[in-house]
């Protein structure tokens, strides 16, 4: 890591309270990054597993795992594989599992990985550091894609303009060069509350990453490798993603009306695999004003029941 900030793992209290960590017990880091959530769960005496795509994370860990004396161990691979991991190791099923979903602080805060704009860093976005990368993404798709990207992912009403501004500006490789392109496209004023890049950033990033598919599979693998009364406790930081993590613990607790358009017919074939605890929970002003991140954060919690998981996988 290239920068001494501390790395403070939003809602941390809620989460470790969520779980109901009990000594002895399994429990599942699936987004390990600086090990914030980790740590606290080896506190409480939990036996830990955690998960990062990313291989800078997974380097930075190997001292806490020495330190855990083996009650760590970390699988360098995404949460969407969790149950098959943790089957591979004859670690299922599991007490709980916590997932804090998006991109880490540390990946922000080191320019060279590309996520920011916040400072000039080569165009990548990569959190595996494998695949294509965020340049490769902008200087090769055609406009209406990017376009469509922009939208889904960013929310951006004005998609069409900023994905003409950057095929007409191509190649892009730096960050800078891409925040640019987007201020000047929908006119940018130094005073305005919200950098209009953040849309488009956070759309190339949720794109190149796969993470609203991560986030779906993940859901289902944790459904499958978490034990009757295990506990599910998972962070977002914005509105795709619960939107995403509120539908699937609803229609998995059997909440949603009949006749769902997401689900027309599977909720009458399945028991809730589910049962949702304690309304959402968001920051403290105390911990808004400690860690600015937490602003946005929202910590939806669930209880696995009895019945069979709804998803079909590994286990």
């Amino acid at each position: 890591m290239h920068d001494d900030a501390p790395h403070i793992p939003v809602l941390i209290a809620e989460v470790l309270d969520a779980l109901a960590i009990e000594a002895g017990e399994t429990h599942v880091d699936a987004t390990f990054g600086a090990g914030g959530y980790t740590s606290g769960m080896l506190a409480l005496g939990a036996r830990v597993f955690a998960f990062d795509r990313d291989p800078g994370a997974i380097a930075a860990g190997a001292a806490l795992v020495e330190s855990a004396a083996g009650a760590l161990t970390l699988v360098p691979a995404t949460f969407s594989a969790l149950d098959s991991e943790l089957a591979a190791r004859d670690a299922v099923p599991v007490q709980g599992v916590a997932m804090d979903i998006g991109v880490s602080s540390m990946q922000l805060d080191q320019a060279e990985r590309g996520f920011s704009f916040q400072s000039d860093g080569p165009l990548d976005m990569r959190m595996s550091q494998e695949g294509e990368s965020a340049a490769d993404f902008l200087n090769t798709a055609d406009e209406a894609e990017i376009a469509r990207v922009i939208k889904d992912y960013g929310e951006e009403p004005r998609a069409r303009r900023v994905a003409q501004a950057i095929v007409y500006n191509r190649p892009i490789a730096r960050t800078g060069e891409l925040a640019r392109i987007v201020r000047k496209a929908l006119g940018y004023k130094p005073h305005d509350k919200k950098d209009p890049a953040t849309r488009t950033f956070q759309a190339i990033r949720i794109h190149i990453n796969r993470e609203l598919g991560e986030l779906e599979d993940g859901l289902a693998a944790a459904e499958r490798a978490l034990a009757p009364g295990g506990r599910l406790a998972i962070v977002t930081f914005h509105s795709l993603e619960d939107r995403m993590v509120k539908r699937f613990l609803r229609e998995r607790s059997g909440s949603l009306p009949s006749g769902s358009r997401h689900l027309p017919e599977v909720a009458a074939k399945h028991a809730p695999s589910f049962e949702e605890v304690g309304r959402p929970v968001k920051a403290s002003e105390d911990e808004i004003a400690r860690n600015p991140r937490a602003r946005s954060a929202t910590l939806r919690t669930a209880r696995r029941t009895g019945a069979a998981a709804w998803s079909e996988g590994s286990l």
